[in-house]
């Protein structure tokens, strides 16, 4: 468990970084939505996303897939709210388990479809950032 980087993430995170200047500690390839996801420093979302967008769009370009960037927290909730935004969420309890801690996110109705995703896309999103930053096993949405 945790983040575990490759060659070729390390050179993605460091192309990443030239193109916005917003510092990333993660990037993970996702082949069935052909995205890139970049978790960027507590504090550096503007700078990944830039004015109007141009920094992500740039990056966007110069891989040729979708960019979509997380901001960190080492507060785990805080993390989940990241990785959830715009959904708006109610609340987040934890439950430990043998092989670590499961996240119960409420969410609002209203944004239930947001919070899960075209395909569930959102929501796989979520469950595997969280995995790799902070060592939760399983996200569920009630």
């Amino acid at each position: 468990m945790g983040v575990v980087l490759t060659e070729e993430s390390m050179a993605r995170i460091a192309q990443f970084e030239k193109l916005t200047g917003a510092g990333s500690r993660d990037c993970v390839m996702d082949n069935e939505h052909e995205r890139l996801i970049f978790v960027v420093n507590t504090g550096e979302m503007g700078f990944a996303i830039g004015k109007k967008g141009v920094n992500i769009k740039k990056a966007a370009d110069a891989f040729g897939k979708e960019v979509q960037v997380v901001e960190y927290s080492d507060d785990p909730a805080q993390f989940l709210r990241n990785c959830f935004h715009p959904a708006k969420i109610r609340e987040i309890q934890f439950t430990d388990v043998d092989d670590g801690k499961i996240a119960h996110v409420m969410v609002m109705d209203d944004d239930r479809g947001i919070a899960i995703g075209k395909s569930g896309r959102n929501i796989n999103r979520a469950k595997e950032l969280a995995r790799r930053q902070h060592q939760i096993v399983n996200v569920i949405l009630e």
